[in-house]
């Protein structure tokens, strides 16, 4: 269990009213370790979204293709999504010390080498190297966090667990935007050497919270690895590459759901009949664990999802260019910032339930607001509906991880950590995949219900032509043309922003639905109450 119940006292259990104080008292060695391993947390997932603004950068630094690109991305997120469920067990069988130790040595290598890479393929297998290794250290913090602080502290630690997990994907596009702008996209990379190393030393000196159990090695489910990595990693492609090339209609995205389906098969057989299971899987069994992770994969939802809209939006709509949608899109990460430490008091003042709610409720009206959506749409339109984004985030985040890991047993969290990590990445994708998809298709549908509109029988389309043909002649151009060419533009922009409103339906109903949800949990025990609300029974 950890060291924070052995400072309680001694032996009697009828220490009486000295037990709380002891019980409560946080060793500064632990807290040093667990701020080293919140920053290696960041960095791990901020890695995600880091490049998503500059992958243009890139693409003309390596001199690669349109088409090869996309993988910068889609190897991070493979690699990780199978780590961060694996992290549980290795930290069983090697002790957290080691694992979030190497893991940080690991990630920050990785890192070096991404930036010095000189080719696709080279940065491909370096990013796919970050991914795994950094996905060790995601999980490994909630686990730590619910298991050497004590109830009574949940209402600060879990603030800062929730910020990391939501404001690092937030703001990654504005960080790789300012150093890709600033310096050059090398510096995505190299930006994680100094603090790299410093958690790396930190948390090899610092981190005592369990023992190696080495002998389980000998048990560990080989088969179930490899079924489990074929299963997650094909899942996540087909997801990330589905719409890109045209779903089933691909050999290969059929080729990925059949080995997924394989594999999902053997894992779980393996899961539920071997005697050390890779993942455990038991998790699902405690009410509280399953529903927290059917609201984390929500989340994860409209966390990856909007932070990838946005700045979609404004690229193609606007014209900004990543440091502008950096800058735009820092909003919603200032406000999560600020509204962290108002959730964390609140989650120890009022029912978690209530929390959610309102947290729902703002995420919400944020994409209800996003529905009204135009081309002529910047920073100030976009101001209100970015705040209740990071005001709905951050109030539903924190009592979604005090429900789904406050009432684990400590010999199981850190498998249910793993899982839960991987809920929100899942969601992610899965979220990722059908904006994409609707994207095409609702665009598709709307430029062909206004091409309908536009035609030579309708008195508003032949008037706005020709008076646009009449400033082309007059600027000396072929008028009738360029008239023609600049409608189907205005077409093309107004179909696509109306599917962005489609989009922003779809997740209003998603986060209005998760409101029943909530109203089917019994009451949580409020974590800041002492009591046995979060330790474990």
């Amino acid at each position: 269990m950890s060291s924070a119940s052995t400072t309680a006292g001694s032996p009697p259990r009828a220490a009486g009213p000295a037990a709380p104080p002891a019980a409560d008292h946080i060793e500064t060695k632990k807290l040093i370790a667990f701020l080293a391993m919140v920053l290696g947390m960041f960095m791990s997932i901020l890695d995600i979204q880091i490049v998503s603004a500059s992958l243009s950068e890139i693409q003309a630094g390596l001199s690669a293709g349109s088409d090869e690109i996309g993988w910068v991305q889609t190897a991070y997120l493979i690699a990780e999504v199978i780590m961060i469920p694996l992290s549980g067990t290795l930290a069983r069988i090697i002790s957290t010390r080691y694992l979030f130790a190497i893991s940080a040595a690991g990630f920050t290598a990785a890192s070096a080498l991404a930036a010095t890479a000189t080719n696709i393929d080279q940065m491909i297998i370096y990013r796919a190297l970050q991914g795994f290794i950094g996905g060790g250290m995601i999980p490994s913090v909630f686990a730590a966090a619910f298991t050497i602080f004590p109830p009574s502290k949940r209402n600060v630690v879990s603030p800062i667990i929730g910020l990391i997990a939501t404001l690092a994907p937030t703001i990654g596009p504005t960080v790789g935007g300012y150093l890709s702008n600033a310096f050059s996209w090398h510096w995505l990379f190299l930006v994680n050497i100094p603090p790299g190393i410093i958690v790396a030393i930190v948390t090899w000196n610092y981190i005592d919270f369990d023992k190696p159990e080495l002998s389980l090695f000998k048990k560990f489910d080989w088969w179930g690895l490899i079924s489990m990595g074929v299963f997650l990693g094909a899942l996540e492609y087909v997801l990330e590459e589905g719409n890109t090339n045209d779903w089933f209609n691909d050999n290969y995205i059929v080729a990925g759901a059949i080995a997924s389906a394989i594999g999902a098969v053997i894992f779980f057989y393996r899961a539920f009949t071997v005697e050390f299971p890779v993942v455990d899987l038991r998790a699902f069994t405690n009410k509280n664990f399953s529903f927290g992770s059917m609201f984390s994969f929500v989340m994860g939802i409209g966390l990856y999802g909007l932070t990838y809209i946005y700045p979609l939006y404004l690229a193609r709509i606007r014209g900004y260019d990543s440091l502008q949608i950096g800058e735009t899109m820092f909003v919603s990460g200032l406000t999560m910032f600020f509204t962290a430490p108002l959730a964390g008091f609140l989650s120890s003042k009022v029912d978690l339930r209530i929390l959610m709610i309102i947290g729902f409720t703002s995420f919400s009206a944020g994409t209800y607001i996003m529905m009204h959506l135009t081309v002529d749409w910047d920073f100030w339109e976009l101001l209100i509906p970015q705040i209740l984004r990071g005001f709905g985030l951050m109030l539903c985040m924190v009592p979604i991880n005090n429900i789904a890991l406050g009432t684990m047993p400590p010999a199981r969290m850190r498998g249910a950590s793993g899982l839960f990590n991987l809920t929100r990445n899942l969601g992610g994708a899965v979220g990722l995949a059908i904006i994409n998809t609707l994207l095409t298709n609702r665009q598709d549908q709307h430029y062909f219900n206004l091409r309908d509109h536009i035609h030579w029988g309708s008195h508003a389309a032949v008037t706005q032509l020709n008076n646009m043909a009449a400033n082309f002649n007059a600027a000396g151009l072929d008028g009738e043309q360029a008239a023609l060419k600049q409608m189907v533009n205005m077409a093309t922009q107004q179909a696509i922003v109306m599917s962005f409103s489609d989009i922003f339906l779809m997740l209003t109903v998603l986060f209005l639905a998760m409101i029943l949800g909530v109203l089917m949990l019994s009451k949580p025990n409020v974590p800041g109450s002492g009591g046995g609300g979060g330790g474990g029974h």
